[in-house]
């Protein structure tokens, strides 16, 4: 056994995942090398009567609790720590910024393989691909072995080859078949790893030319690489600005460093994929929640030793190690998909400043429409402005206008006038984009006779109408029942949806545009995987007329031959409770516009409305974002709202209607004894809404005009509310900087 030289042993203190603010401590095994005890070793210890990984935070002398009542460490998993110490500090910050337990935010920095104690080894994952022949064989000389046609044209649709996992999901009897086209030579197998990055022929293929906007910006942060900034890059839809962050990332990679690339959303990580791999003869690593466990911890691992150059990854690949760190870029950075809204609830815009000033590197936050907190930081010169204002080519921004649907009469939320408009695109073989943000038929079922409506069980909420697989489904709880045809409080049986939804608007289109070929896209018609990405593909072959779909059509995809966009339920966004709303409908109208005309063909946008003096729509149509933008923060600055104050929202639920009110004002209660005078503290009051899944939900708001205020009245609160004696009878959560109020 390891002693230390006083004779004292050795103690280890460790966080471990679980909702409780304290470590704990633990006597070592009885056989270790002190050589490989750093912070942030994984480690196996028992807890309660079970066993936990846990993680070294550092070694201690003495402790609390009598050495002997100790348990002992049962295994020391890895030799080194795998976070460097920068890494380490990141984790204390956002442990205490976001006041959350510190064995949550370590969990959450690694994937779920290696929290789950697995070797920390990098495993090469087999692929089939395509041989020469594969890719040159029309599949039709398959014809008389349908199976291995199947996978034949499968294969061809996915030129990077499918994994052995890819090839389950997709279809379960797929051994045979692969394995006789692998004897004609039309298949091969081959091991993927992250490979080593070199820092020969980095580009594949030719860089772009760029316009003197774009270069201005690749130059401007380029030369700052090396050192932290943070840089905002607004650029207009169509603008380039892939392009910049490409040519910066060459710049990186020169360099022999890594890149860190976040995205909103999984549906924008496939085509950025593409770009890069097309342009960069480097190693790439993906990271989202749609991956293996091994997939996310192979990307994890070869960005920590550094074999890989690059990470693609979504909100949770933040805190990925980086062995060279060169450059982090956030793209679309406005997106409120970058704020974790359950469990650990962090920024991960707000971190990655934070830790790009940790590791002395630039931070590069892309948008068509920046988050007012970021112009606000630009105005107090904590970032730089960089401006693409012209599309990149030939392209024209497309011309905006609204609709006036007062009166009008209407085929489904279709108005004769929008429907002419279109049906003159489609004559001249160009495609037509519709975005509604609502997924199923309908968002209420009510009766015509009595005025009763399909409500949810669970929630304050009206059960959606999902027409084709014959249900009534919760969208916030996922409770689902058979779609019925007979009013139950009156019998009479007149039943009628209110309301569009996709499915509602596809099945109209269909009537209207007969022998059109229209495509649907939502989280419904896309659960298969490889369906966006198929779907994608028909609608860049030209192999469809008419788009439709919610707010993964918003951002990042590149339609040529999209020179018409409709958003049909504009008001739909005009009134809400929440003061983000209007800037979230201002930068979904901007960014859903730019799906038109991104090529030579000029492009425009109709957004039907029944409001259309609203100063909204008329500010964003005559004088653009960046004038709506200083408007909001005007309204913002008078209101004392965010960014022009600082906000935590703890949040309560129970099955018991009173239990999160009483818990909520004993915290209101040791706020008020704790407060210095400029931390308002509002409520508690029911949430938006007031139940769901069952639980009734009420929340406490705290607003401060000075941060270190806002957060010293929280560390104070936080080990007082744990000992209050309803915690224990509620589910609460602290939300500092939350998004919504809901």
């Amino acid at each position: 056994m390891v002693k230390l030289q006083s004779g004292n042993e050795l103690v280890f203190r460790v966080a471990i995942a679980i909702p409780v603010y304290r470590l704990f401590d633990y006597r070592p095994p009885e056989q270790f090398e002190l050589a490989w005890i750093k912070p942030g070793i994984r480690l196996e210890v028992p807890f309660g009567n079970t066993k936990k990984i846990a993680f070294l935070v550092e070694c201690i002398q003495h402790s609390d609790i009598d050495i002997g009542k100790l348990k002992r460490v049962e295994r020391i998993l890895d030799e080194k720590s795998l976070l460097s110490a920068k890494d380490l500090a990141l984790l204390h910050w956002a442990s205490r910024y976001y006041h959350h337990p510190l064995g949550e935010v370590f969990s959450a920095a690694f994937p779920v393989a290696l929290r789950q104690g697995k070797a920390a080894v990098i495993q090469t994952e087999k692929h089939y691909v395509l041989t020469e022949s594969g890719r040159a064989i029309d599949s039709e000389l398959l014809q008389r072995t349908p199976k291995q046609k199947s996978v034949l044209e499968k294969f061809q649709s996915q030129p990077k080859g499918l994994s052995v996992v890819e090839l389950s999901e997709w279809n379960q009897n797929w051994r045979v078949s692969v394995k006789q086209l692998v004897e004609k030579s039309l298949l091969e197998l081959v091991s993927l790893g992250c490979g080593a990055n070199t820092v020969h022929a980095i580009i594949r293929n030719n860089i772009l030319q760029c316009n003197f906007e774009q270069q201005a910006a690749i130059d401007r942060v380029s030369d700052s690489l090396g050192q932290f900034g943070v840089f905002l890059l607004e650029g207009v839809t169509g603008s380039g600005k892939t392009e910049v962050y490409m040519q910066i990332i060459h710049a990186v990679l020169k360099r022999g460093q890594q890149v860190l690339v976040l995205l909103p959303e999984i549906t924008l990580t496939p085509q950025l994929e593409e770009r890069f791999r097309q342009r960069f003869n480097v190693s790439i690593a993906i990271s989202h929640s749609k991956l293996t466990d091994r997939q996310r911890a192979t990307a994890w691992l070869s960005m920590q030793s550094g074999e890989c150059a690059i990470l693609l990854g979504t909100r949770s690949a933040l805190f990925t190690p980086i062995k060279n760190p060169g450059l982090i870029i956030l793209d679309e950075e406005h997106d409120a998909s970058f704020k974790q809204q359950e469990g650990f609830r962090f920024s991960a815009r707000d971190v990655a400043v934070v830790r790009g000033k940790l590791l002395a590197i630039p931070v590069l936050l892309g948008s068509a429409t920046p988050a007012l907190e970021s112009l606000y930081n630009v105005d107090k010169k904590r970032y730089c402005w960089l401006h693409l204002s012209e599309r990149a080519g030939n392209a024209k921004a497309p011309l905006l206008q609204l609709l006036d649907i007062r009166n009008k009469k209407m085929r489904e939320g279709l108005s004769e006038l929008l429907i002419a408009d279109m049906r003159r695109t489609l004559a001249k073989n160009e495609q037509v984009l519709l975005f509604i943000n609502r997924r199923g038929f309908a968002p209420t079922l009510i009766c015509h006779s009595c005025g009763w409506v399909a409500r949810c069980g669970c929630c304050d909420a009206n059960l959606v109408i999902h027409y084709e697989l014959g249900l009534l489904r919760c969208h916030h709880c996922g409770q689902e029942q058979r779609l019925i045809k007979q009013c139950p409080a009156c019998k009479t049986g007149d039943l009628t949806p209110l309301g569009l939804g996709t499915e509602r608007v596809e099945k109209v289109l269909a009537e209207v545009f007969i022998g059109k070929v229209i495509v649907r896209l939502d989280r419904d018609s896309t659960q298969r995987k490889g369906s966006l990405e198929n779907y994608l593909q028909q609608i860049n072959e030209g192999r469809v007329d008419i788009i439709l779909g919610t707010q993964m059509l918003a951002k990042g995809h590149h339609f040529p031959n999209v020179t018409l966009v409709v958003i049909l339920d504009v008001d739909s966004g005009l009134f809400s409770i929440d003061f983000r709303a209007p800037e979230k409908l201002a930068q979904l109208i901007v960014q859903v516009s730019g799906r038109a005309g991104r090529e030579e063909k000029p492009g425009r946008v109709i957004m039907q409305t029944r409001q259309p003096e609203h100063p909204l729509l008329t500010t964003l149509i005559s004088e653009g974002y960046s004038h709506f933008a200083k408007s909001a923060l005007a309204e913002r600055k008078d209101a004392s709202l965010p960014p022009f104050s600082y906000q935590a929202l703890l949040r309560a639920q129970a099955m018991d209607a009173e239990m999160p009110m009483l818990f909520l004002e004993a915290v209101a209660l040791l706020a008020q004894e704790h407060s210095k005078g400029h931390t308002h503290i509002l409520g508690p009051v029911a949430a938006p809404m007031a139940r769901r899944a069952g639980f009734y939900r009420y929340q406490l708001l705290f607003q401060s005009s000075r941060r270190p205020e806002l957060h010293g009245l929280l560390d104070l609160l936080m080990p007082e509310i744990e000992k209050l004696k309803h915690a224990r009878k509620v589910r609460w959560s602290l939300d500092v900087d939350p998004v919504d109020l809901y």
